[in-house]
């Protein structure tokens, strides 16, 4: 098969890219470059640049490189900007969406892998968040991520398309370090830049009815991440045409903020200033895990890496893009130059 993977020079595609290639898959990659490097990919993978409302594009990509899959990953994904922006959230998100199914069904394409987010569930108030935990999102974010999820389906059914939606929990680390994460938004990297300049890191509150007081989360090794799409990549080359599957992808462990910030410290070696507490920020849920029982029953897929590894690994990547002298990354290679 060839797939399409929209978003696939940003931090999670380029990852998703490599496993792809790196496990014989064909892959094109097609990507506005507004935040995506095209020094992460592979030698040999084709980088289209471009979005996928731009159904002239799509077509024209499809065709020429013979896309028989899709793994889409582009969309804007940042919480906060999603509250001041929501119709830029629902255009970029949603409509893009529908754009890039219209290219789809009329393609003949019969498998769509939609990336997703546990933004979907908002705070859910259980021990392990499964799949059939009900949906209340609590922003644009997270609602443009479930009506992407609907849509997915619906065409799905409609067209005959085999479709898989992966809810994301915390991703972090990277499996080399220039493909790290470049920017300053999760809480791993949010730690490194404030440790860096010499602030304190800001733990938000520490009154949460969790073992330590502070917010518990699932964090996922972005390779496992990328090895999780390519199970699912072949579950939905094998399943029949319609069949549709939604799985979250963590690892069923909770680590808390406290306990990160610890890993941190250790790892980086800078102990001062001391991690501080703030209050709380307005909807932040007490402990939010995933259940990984059913993405293990479907896809035999489990995680291989732990936090320790995320946060070393992310810090080395930290540390190479400092060596840049902050630099979003060094220069594209001719072999993955952007098609017109």
């Amino acid at each position: 098969m060839t797939w399409l993977v929209t978003g696939g020079a940003g931090y999670i595609g380029a990852h998703v890219v490599r496993a792809l290639d790196g496990a014989g898959e064909g892959v094109v990659v097609l990507d506005d470059l507004s935040s995506g490097l095209p020094e992460r990919l592979p030698p040999g993978v084709p980088l289209v640049r471009g979005g996928v409302s731009d159904r002239g594009l799509l077509d024209r990509t499809i065709a020429g490189h013979g896309v028989t899959g899709v793994v889409h990953l582009a969309a804007r994904k940042q919480v906060g900007e999603s509250v001041e922006h929501p119709l830029t959230y629902y255009r970029e998100n949603v409509y893009g969406l529908t754009v890039l199914l219209e290219a789809v069904a009329a393609a003949g394409i019969g498998r769509f892998l939609f990336s997703s987010s546990a933004a979907v569930y908002g705070t859910p108030e259980v021990e392990l968040v499964a799949e059939d935990t009900p949906c209340a999102p609590l922003s644009p974010y997270g609602e443009t991520k479930l009506a992407g999820e609907w849509l997915v389906r619906a065409a799905g059914r409609a067209h005959g398309i085999s479709t898989a939606c992966l809810r994301y929990f915390n991703v972090a680390g990277a499996e080399r370090p220039e493909l790290a994460d470049v920017g300053v938004f999760n809480v791993i990297p949010m730690f490194f830049d404030a440790l860096t300049r010499g602030e304190a890191p800001r733990i938000f509150g520490d009154d949460y009815p969790t073992p330590d007081g502070t917010c518990v989360r699932d964090y996922i090794h972005v390779a496992d991440l990328a090895e999780a799409h390519l199970a699912a990549a072949r579950h939905l080359a094998a399943r029949p045409a319609g069949t549709d599957l939604t799985v979250n992808v963590g690892t069923g462990e909770g680590v808390s903020v406290r306990e990160l910030a610890d890993l941190v410290v250790g790892i980086t070696g800078i102990r001062e200033p001391a991690p501080v507490v703030v209050p709380r920020r307005p909807g932040d849920p007490a402990r939010v895990v995933a259940s990984a029982e059913r993405i293990g029953r479907e896809l035999g897929w489990a995680p291989r890496y732990g936090v320790p590894q995320m946060v070393a690994s992310a810090w080395e990547g930290w540390l190479a893009r400092r060596s840049r002298g902050g630099a979003a990354g060094g220069a594209a290679t001719g072999q993955n130059r952007p098609e017109a």
